[in-house]
């Protein structure tokens, strides 16, 4: 991590053509200190190839890539040795055990002795293996196969974490046991390029995203940014005993609100800007009515609004 805060990752202009085929267009975006970042996008948006860039395993036709201030380019380790790259394959030996193909990967790196057993320990407990550590790798589930595959990737503490569409093709509880292991490198101080095309992921890890289609970058930010550029707006549902005419008059006065409205089966709907900070406001307006909340319901808009409305389509696989 950079002690003055300059960004660990600086991607600008990248572009890569195969053919006819246009894979990457004009892409740029920056990666701060200890911060996960999403590119979300479909398979065949151009994650992977563009990754392939950042890592130094495929020469750009444009832009250029640093990593810590240094550039990235084929052929030299130099700015490569701040980046851990954890691919979709898996890279593990199936008849060592997890242990054992940490200290593998460890001796490649360089880290040995009791400064590798320490490395090694650290990153088991990152990744939830702490436990079947010994256990030959063949025995692990798809799940755990892909922790121990991170494990790998951040044994040198690499200032960038590159995690290409780790969650792929396992199950659901295994996919949340890796969430939660990339959620716990935030402990580890390092900066994670996270791609996926599962929209809740990038919503549960990223403190920003990039919204990737087509080999462009059609828009970046936090989640409350992105979301502010298509004019969205949270919607809090209210249960109450009383007047919900009387109730969605006063709801429509509290500020934010742009709209409020009421059913037959005592709910109203209001539409809020910003409704966790307006809560409090809006339900005592509420209540000066005489009516009794029973139940608050915040329905905020998620990333598949934003991704529709910058692609023209749904999320695709």
């Amino acid at each position: 991590m950079d002690a003055d805060g300059a960004p660990t990752l600086v991607v600008e202009g990248l572009c890569k053509t195969f053919g006819d085929l246009q894979a990457v267009r004009d892409v740029s975006f920056t990666i701060a200190p200890g911060e996960t970042f999403g590119l979300l996008g479909p398979n065949g948006a151009g994650k992977t190839t563009a990754i392939s860039m950042i890592c130094g395993l495929l020469d750009p036709d444009a832009g250029s890539v640093t990593v810590c201030d240094t550039p990235i380019r084929i052929g030299s380790t130099k700015g490569r040795r701040h980046i851990g790259y954890v691919p979709q394959e898996l890279a593990i030996y199936p008849d060592m055990s997890g242990r054992d193909n940490l200290r593998f990967f460890a001796r490649l790196y360089g880290i040995r002795g009791a400064a590798a057993k320490t490395r090694i320990d650290a990153v088991l407990d990152v990744v939830g293996l702490a436990d079947r550590a010994d256990d030959v790798a063949k025995e692990y589930s798809g799940g755990m196969q892909r922790r121990l595959n991170i494990a790998a990737g951040m044994l040198h503490q690499p200032s960038l974490l590159i995690l290409d569409e780790p969650t792929v093709g396992i199950d659901p509880q295994s996919r949340n046991a890796i969430l939660q292991a990339v959620a716990n490198l935030g402990d580890e101080g390092m900066s994670v390029l996270y791609t996926t095309h599962y929209m809740e992921e990038a919503e549960r890890l990223c403190r920003r995203v990039s919204i990737m289609d087509h080999g462009v970058i059609l828009a970046t930010g936090t989640r409350r940014e992105l979301i502010a550029t298509v004019g969205e707006h949270d919607t809090v549902g209210i249960t109450i005993v009383g007047d919900p005419a009387a109730a969605a008059t006063a709801a429509a006065s509290a500020p934010g609100v742009t709209e409020a409205s009421h059913a037959a089966d005592n709910r109203i709907d209001v539409v809020v800007d910003a409704a966790s900070a307006r809560l409090p406001d809006l339900l005592q307006r509420i209540a000066a009515t005489g009516v009794t909340i029973q139940e608050v319901e915040v329905r905020e808009p998620s990333l598949d609004t934003v991704f529709l409305h910058v692609t023209g389509t749904a999320l695709r696989d």
